[in-house]
């Protein structure tokens, strides 16, 4: 006998046992109850028990329980007792209008039964759906979308579920399924219909295939194990979740091509911006080179002082372009990731006094002031990267704080980390471009340089691990502070330096 038969019978014997118990109570409280009710009353007991059974055994039982009642209320209750026959046919008119109400009872109860039980269940197909629509809506990848997906199937069917994504009409690489399996779900992709049993379509496949969207926009597909031809509600439960996944993988891939529409559209922003200011850049320090050249080489030559005057010329836009094609390269060695700092143990004093010095060179007619803690120790830092951010700094202040001003630089210890500081006297920043003038490019007010300095100072900072801000000071002029942690404490010095 093979198992399912034996479950089946066992079942069965489970039932009747519990139809015998509801009948057995009733006609015991009868039997109790017998002198002081009447028959009418004895019926209505037992017509609870078929209600009770109505409600906890499936619809044969229930119909069992109905006649069983029938039968025990006639034998131990009504004339002439403990038989089956009927003395009056008033009993014989009861006794049926009983068996009808225990049968009408018994359906309507089945029928409640279930109804409570596809309510049950459609409401929890429901709260599914909402939490499936909740995780898709956080979803953050479309492999994401698909695992979820995936889940959500199997939480509601056996399995195997096999779901998969495609691109016009093609399946994306990655597929665990076999040929035949992919076959059938691109046959379900072209044609945009539900396929298998019960669906009209391909009714031999033994599991459903389910198209990710609709017939104008599909995204996928998805198997589905075990499909039953008469399990329609299954059936449309697997829709709507394969209905979902396709929105949530749509509303991905929107997403994914507008982020790639607005970087290149920022990226040809950035293009244009970088060639109209960098051919501007180039253009002023190569026609100064090349008018004192000219001037250089004319005949009769020039006088001694004016000779020296455009040699100087030469060599400053020489310097100038030079600085330029340097802060290109650094930024571009920022964009390909490659700027790695060096870290070793340097004293902020000697790279402020360096940084001063390279900026003095060509910046004539402003003055500097240095002001270190003399309490700050050494920083493990790049060097060479540190001083071009403050000489990046120093530009940027002499540029803008006036030929005559005074651009000052600071340096104290601030908690875990040294804070720098380089102030000027110009006008300050515009309000809200406290943020905006560390980005690649930018120029206040239209003003001077490429944009390129602030921007890689940041860079430089932060792969130091600090940061950068710039403020407006009071009553006027503009204050860029950065800080570098300090680490653990530097080493002492080799015992050759103390000998």
């Amino acid at each position: 006998m093979s198992p399912s038969i034996e479950a089946n019978r066992s079942q069965a014997w489970r039932f009747a046992i519990v139809d015998l118990a509801l009948l057995s109570a009733a006609t015991a409280v009868c039997a109790v109850l017998d002198p002081v009710i009447s028959l009418m009353s004895q019926a209505m007991i037992y017509l609870l028990a078929v209600v009770a059974a109505s409600y906890l055994l499936p619809r044969l039982a229930a119909v069992g329980a109905a006649i069983g009642a029938v039968a025990a209320l006639n034998f131990f209750f009504v004339p002439p007792r403990y038989t089956l026959a009927v003395e009056h046919r008033e009993h014989l008119i009861a006794l049926v209008a009983m068996l009808a109400v225990a049968l009408l009872v018994s359906y309507l109860s089945g029928a409640l039964k279930r109804e409570s039980a596809a309510a049950r269940e459609s409401e929890s197909r429901a709260g599914q759906l909402r939490s499936l629509a909740i995780d898709l809506a956080a979803a953050g990848s479309e492999a994401e979308a698909v695992d979820i997906g995936r889940r959500a199937l199997l939480q509601y069917v056996a399995g195997p579920v096999v779901l998969v994504t495609s691109v016009d009409g093609a399946i994306l690489p990655g597929a665990d399924a076999s040929e035949d399996v992919q076959r059938a779900l691109r046959c379900c992709i072209d044609e945009a219909a539900v396929l298998g049993p019960g669906t009209g379509r391909w009714p031999g496949l033994d599991a459903w295939y389910v198209p990710l969207g609709t017939s104008d926009r599909v995204v996928g597909a998805v198997r589905i194990e075990p499909a039953l031809a008469s399990d329609t509600i299954g059936r449309e439960h697997a829709q709507a979740i394969a209905a979902l996944v396709a929105q949530g993988v749509w509303r991905l891939r929107l997403l994914e091509a507008n982020l790639a529409a607005r970087a290149e559209v920022e990226r040809q922003h950035v293009q244009a911006t970088f060639l109209a200011s960098v051919s501007h850049d180039l253009r002023t320090p190569l026609a100064a080179i090349t008018g004192a050249a000219s001037g250089l080489l004319v005949e009769p030559p020039p006088a001694p002082e004016l000779r020296f005057e455009l040699a100087s010329t030469v060599l400053d836009e020489a310097q100038r372009l030079n600085r330029l094609v340097g802060n290109l390269l650094d930024m571009t060695r920022l964009e390909a990731g490659t700027l790695e700092p060096k870290r070793d143990w340097h004293s902020l004093e000697e790279l402020i006094g360096s940084a001063i010095a390279r900026v003095e060179g060509y910046a004539r007619g402003c003055r500097f002031a240095a002001e270190v803690a003399p309490e700050l120790p050494l920083v493990p830092i790049d060097a060479v990267l540190v001083e071009q951010a403050l000489v990046n700094l120093l530009e940027n202040a002499v540029r803008h704080g006036g030929p005559d001003g005074v651009v000052r630089v600071a340096a104290r210890r601030d908690g875990g980390a040294a804070l720098v500081e380089v102030t000027d006297d110009g006008p300050g920043l515009a309000p809200g471009d406290e943020a905006r003038v560390f980005d690649k490019f930018y120029r206040a007010a239209g003003g001077p340089g490429a944009g390129l300095g602030l921007a890689i100072a940041r860079a430089i900072v932060t792969a130091h691990g600090g940061r950068i801000w710039a403020e407006n000071l009071t009553p006027r002029g503009a204050a860029f502070r950065f800080t570098l942690p300090l680490g653990d404490a530097p080493p002492p010095p080799p015992l050759e330096e103390l000998a």
